[in-house]
């Protein structure tokens, strides 16, 4: 049986892991049979607010700064079932998923702040560049796949960040990638790195296009790992 380590990245599409590719993720690899272990790395992050609120100093609105544990929030989405990423090794598991939501942008890495001289956290870039060079799959959805291009660009993946020419592809090819356009359901697929990505909500609409899109990349990821 095939067991999959997933990196999450806090509970909520702007802050942390977004949840419908997260739960998708999860779904698709449990309905091959395979097993999975949901990692997160531990530190804190701010939180964004997930509804639209006004903030004017004149109504008394303005939110104070909250902040919250990467890991314990990462926690909610696998239902208490989760290990410090410190914890991870490659020899344990078959491949690495990261699932994507504005976590992978501002927890994960800092390329919500900083764009193009963004950094990936130790112990995420540790984890990639480990199973990189463990010859097991490296699998993204949505933004995540920016962090992959952070760590492994410099061996020339390929991979995809959504539909045409845009900010972040851009910065991918700038760390040395090579960057595919790619519907919501479709699956760029590099076998000679074994990197498998797949654009989620960065092209897709509906929630269905997500499962689907999920459910594409792990078939993509059964074939690399001969199932």
């Amino acid at each position: 049986m095939k067991k999959i380590a997933v990196i999450l990245s806090g509970c909520g599409n702007r802050d942390g892991s977004e949840l419908q590719e997260s739960l998708s993720l999860l779904l698709a690899i449990d309905r091959r049979g395979w097993q999975y272990q949901c990692f997160a790395p531990e530190g804190f992050f701010e939180v964004v607010p997930h509804v639209d609120v006004e903030e004017t100093e004149e109504e008394g609105t303005i939110l104070d700064i909250e902040q919250r544990d990467i890991f314990v929030e990462s926690a909610r989405i696998a239902r208490g079932n989760i290990l410090p990423l410190e914890d991870y090794k490659p020899a344990d598991y078959d491949a690495l998923a990261l699932p994507g939501g504005m976590g992978a942008a501002r927890n994960l890495s800092t390329f919500a702040f900083d764009g193009p001289r963004m950094e990936v956290i130790d112990s995420v870039a540790d984890a990639i560049l480990e199973t990189y060079r463990a010859h097991k799959p490296v699998v993204a959805m949505c933004i995540a796949p920016m962090v992959l291009a952070k760590v492994l660009g410099r061996y020339e993946v390929e991979l995809t960040l959504g539909p045409g020419n845009n900010p972040p592809s851009d910065v991918a090819r700038s760390f040395g990638c090579k960057v595919k356009a790619c519907g919501p359901m479709d699956v760029c697929v590099d076998t000679e790195h074994k990197v498998i990505t797949t654009p989620a909500y960065m092209a897709a609409t509906r929630i269905s296009e997500i499962f689907d899109g999920a459910e594409n990349m792990v078939e993509a990821l059964a074939q690399m790992m001969g199932e």
